[in-house]
C-alpha cells in the first residue's frame, strides 16, 4: 500500500490531468509519477500538451507566494536567480488553451 503522502500526490497529478482535459487539452500523468515512462525526465509528472509539470501539493502555501484577489500572477525571484511566475492552474490552461488555438 502507497504511503499516505504519494498517494495524495497520485491525486494531484490525476486531478491536473482531469482539469486540462476538461478544457479540452491534451494531458497524461506519467505512470507512477515517473517522467521516463513517457520518455521524458523522472522529475515530469504530467504533460499538458507539449508542457512538462511537476506536481507539488502542500498542507500549505507560504501566503506571499500566492496571487492576490487583484492580479492576474505573482512573480518571484531569489537574489541573483530566475523569475518565476505563479498563477492560478486555470488561468494556466486558459494561457495553454488560447496558443494551441493560434496554431
Amino acid at each position: 500500500m502507497s504511503s499516505k503522502s504519494k498517494a495524495k500526490g497520485n491525486r494531484f497529478e490525476r486531478l491536473c490531468v482531469e482539469l486540462a482535459k476538461s478544457e479540452g487539452l491534451n494531458a497524461q500523468r506519467a505512470w507512477g509519477s515517473d517522467g521516463r515512462s513517457m520518455g521524458e525526465h523522472s522529475e515530469v509528472d504530467v504533460k499538458i500538451e507539449s508542457y512538462k509539470a511537476q506536481c507539488k501539493t502542500r498542507k500549505r502555501i507560504a501566503k506571499w507566494l500566492k496571487p492576490g484577489k487583484e492580479v492576474d500572477v505573482q512573480l518571484v525571484k531569489e537574489d541573483y536567480g530566475e523569475v518565476f511566475a505563479i498563477l492560478t492552474l486555470e488561468k494556466w490552461l486558459e494561457m495553454v488553451k488560447y496558443l494551441q488555438a493560434q496554431k
